[in-house]
């Protein structure tokens, strides 16, 4: 799996590069499209630049009695959403929501970091083998919006 630096990003913010590890192509056009469509655990945020609602399959992590969505890719493009909206919506099945992103560093990231790796095993090996560095997954917590969970019918 390679890793790609996104110089947009690091000429944004003016840091280090950024990298990610891009979905290969059977996880972005079987796996991802045949989760969204089972309904699995999901999250859509607003596209930064387009605005549009984007679709993710991303699970929550439990933890210490929070939720949490960790970048196992790194500075992928739901990362760069999420923290530009600060706000997007978890779906499970029929279920919708709403929620503030709020994202973590210092030891809460690097705990959080570990459970993910632990809880993920074999599925995070790629990922970590490319990005070993804890700081390049990004963390956030789930925190709830005024409104609860919303049932579609």
């Amino acid at each position: 799996m390679s890793q790609i630096e996104d110089p947009i990003a690091t000429k944004e913010a003016g840091l280090r590069p950024r990298p990610y590890v891009p979905s290969r192509f059977f996880m972005s056009h079987v796996v991802n499209p045949i989760t969204l469509w089972l309904g699995g655990p999901t999250l859509t945020v607003r596209g930064r630049r387009s605005g549009r609602p984007i679709r993710t399959p991303v699970p929550t992590l439990e933890f210490e009695g929070a939720r949490y969505l960790v970048s196992g890719g790194g500075e992928t493009h739901w990362v760069r959403n999420l923290r530009a909206a600060g706000q997007g919506e978890l779906r499970r099945g029929r279920t919708h929501e709403p929620f503030r992103a709020v994202e973590v560093g210092g030891d809460e990231h690097d705990r959080v970091v570990a459970a993910y790796r632990e809880r993920m095993g074999w599925r995070a090996r790629e990922f970590f083998a490319a990005l070993p560095d804890p700081a390049d997954h990004p963390v956030f917590r789930v925190e709830p919006q005024e409104t609860g969970p919303i049932e579609k019918q």
